[in-house]
């Protein structure tokens, strides 16, 4: 628990709740009349817990600052001792909780029919009696979490709908054709690079989330509905709206204050560093001189003053020097091992096989994933050294299974400096071969990106292999280069179905189509179909219906060791009985 000069507390735990509460002291015993944090978290639910020492509300900022740090769904207000206060703190909240499509849950201080207008008028979504049991209260944050997830899924399908690019440049040629004063605002985030090799992707897409809700936020204060949002691409968005000129300097500064907040990896705080490009309309200008004048700016931004990522404390993460200079005794120490995810058939629900994934346990980081570990391995250059030392304990673990896990199939990963090596193919089916592990049970797993400068090699090394026995998978399919040569040119048994695609399924008909499309054009080649990165029964529901055959992802499991996976299929099977 961490406290600072705001009384503000955080217990991480599951989904968030921005909990604001204001209520008088004991001064006889110095301790705070019970508030519904307590009750908030015997419901299941983590709590960022801000308790103003004066009763009253901290400054917009302030308040606005910490809910976005938060990345909570919902902002909880514990008006039932102070009304005046609660409002004017829920006042504050409303333009940024509707701009993010959060809910707004309060704890009014009496049930009359004003104070219900006036604090559903400030931007309240959910309200709560004064007299509510821990029942009530459950039930409640369940209805605010359902509202800020629906709120939250309509806008994902509108902004992949509507917030393209091309749809900046027609809101703007809309906007001046009306005779509207209209700013322009490029957003670039810098090295996002390295939050991803730090903390994992998962972390990094967590935080464009959190980047996009801010701009969304601060379009929603500056602009009022006169504004659109996109993500133009990687780690840069655009901004756009409505403002008279000579505003928009102030707006870009209040926006670049917003973006300058710490934002939360996990329990790690983290800023990124903001660069941003302005540009007011002038008259004649079309859409695209408008974009590319804000684009100059951001470029001469960006030369001025060289972007870096900073952390919130420097011991919350290491640069990837460090943690190169770290792995040259992680292996000999044993640090690097290795965990299995599950993949299930989607028509039988049964585990059919387990992709082999990296972790290394840090000994003052704690665990880091694979993407983190090999891009520390390339800055230290040890990415040979390093996959085959997690080839061979995959492929060893593997060999000592019991006779419960005998038809399970491995899933290992080799890289693009794999295919690279001299002799590889061959140095690999020696390494199975001593392992003891059936070379008809193996895949071996490679991404796009790391096949687009070395196909006529890939396919002689992935020929090779295959025609031992071992089967072929394309990783991360869909979001690299994604080119159909890969499909005609090389021994192919499966397509990986990226994350970013199958959080897609279950959005547009745009989105299905294209899933569709890559499902058809793979099983028409004789190909088998994995999807990753599978979440919720209604995704895997709608690959099978559009012809996947397994799924791996957290619906089922995450990542376990050899004794968890083992009781997982041994409950598995006592089920079938």
């Amino acid at each position: 628990m961490t406290q600072d000069e705001f009384g503000f507390n955080a217990h991480m735990g599951g989904t968030a709740v921005f909990a604001l509460s204001f209520h008088p002291g004991d001064p006889a015993s110095g301790k705070a009349m019970p508030t519904l944090d307590e009750a908030v978290i015997r419901a299941g639910w983590a709590i960022w817990s801000m308790a103003p020492r004066d009763g009253d509300p901290p400054g917009g900022d302030t308040l606005i600052g910490s809910f976005l740090t938060s990345e909570a769904r919902i902002a909880l207000i514990d008006a039932r001792w102070n009304g005046d206060a609660g409002l004017r703190a829920a006042q504050a909240l409303g333009v940024v909780v509707a701009a993010t499509g959060a809910a707004m849950l309060v704890a009014v201080p009496d049930g009359d029919g004003m104070t219900l207008d006036a604090f559903l008028a400030a931007g309240a979504t959910h309200i709560l009696t004064p007299g509510a049991d821990d029942a009530m209260i459950r039930a409640a944050l369940k209805m605010a979490d359902r509202h800020a997830r629906r709120t939250l899924d309509v806008r994902r399908r509108r902004s992949h709908a509507d917030g393209e690019v091309g749809e900046i440049h027609r809101w703007i040629a809309d906007t001046i054709g009306r005779g509207h004063p209209c700013v322009a605002i490029v957003i670039s985030l810098s090295r996002l690079d390295l939050v991803n090799a730090a903390h994992g992707r998962p972390a990094g897409n967590m935080l464009l989330r959190g980047v996009e809700a801010r701009i969304q936020a601060a379009a929603a204060e500056a602009f009022g509905d006169g504004a659109i949002v996109a993500r133009s691409g990687g780690a840069e968005f655009v901004m756009a709206g409505i403002a008279p000129p000579g505003e928009g300097r102030a707006i870009a500064e209040t926006l670049e204050a917003l973006l300058a907040l710490p934002f939360q990896a996990g329990a790690v705080p983290i800023r990124l560093g903001v660069r941003l490009g302005l540009a007011e309309h002038r008259p004649g200008e079309d859409p695209g001189m408008l974009l590319t004048r804000a684009g100059e700016a951001l470029r001469k931004a960006r030369a001025s003053d060289g972007a870096m990522l900073r952390f919130a404390h420097p011991g919350d993460a290491a640069p990837l020097d460090v943690l190169g200079a770290d792995l040259h005794h992680a292996i000999e120490r044993g640090e690097i091992d290795i965990v299995f995810q599950p993949q299930v058939a989607i028509a039988t629900g049964r585990i059919t096989g387990v992709e082999a994934l990296a972790r290394w346990r840090h000994p003052t980081l704690g665990p880091l994933g694979a993407d983190p570990l090999f891009a520390a391995a390339e800055r230290a250059d040890l990415g040979l050294a390093l996959s085959d030392h997690i080839q061979q304990i995959a492929l060893q673990r593997a060999a000592c299974w019991p006779a419960t896990l005998a038809k399970l199939r491995l899933s290992i990963n080799i890289t693009a400096a794999d295919v690279g090596r001299s002799g590889f193919a061959r140095l690999f089916l020696d390494r199975v071969a001593a392992s003891g592990f059936p070379l008809g049970r193996l895949t071996v797993e490679i991404t796009e990106t790391g096949l687009i400068s070395e196909l006529d090699r890939a396919a002689v090394v992935l020929g090779t292999l295959r025609a031992a026995g071992v089967r072929v998978a394309i990783d991360d399919f869909g979001t690299g280069y994604s080119s159909l040569a890969y499909l005609t040119s090389l021994p192919i048994d499966y397509l990986k179905l990226d994350r970013a695609l199958v959080a897609e399924v279950d959005g547009s008909q745009r989105d299905r189509v294209v899933v569709r499309g890559v499902i058809g054009i793979a099983t028409q080649l004789g190909m088998g179909i994995i999807a990753e990165g599978v979440e919720t029964h209604e995704q895997a529901q709608l690959l099978g219906r559009l012809g996947c055959e397994t799924y791996q992802g957290f619906l089922r499991a995450a990542p376990l060791d050899g004794p968890d996976l083992l009781a997982m299929v041994e409950e598995e099977m006592e089920c079938a009985k």
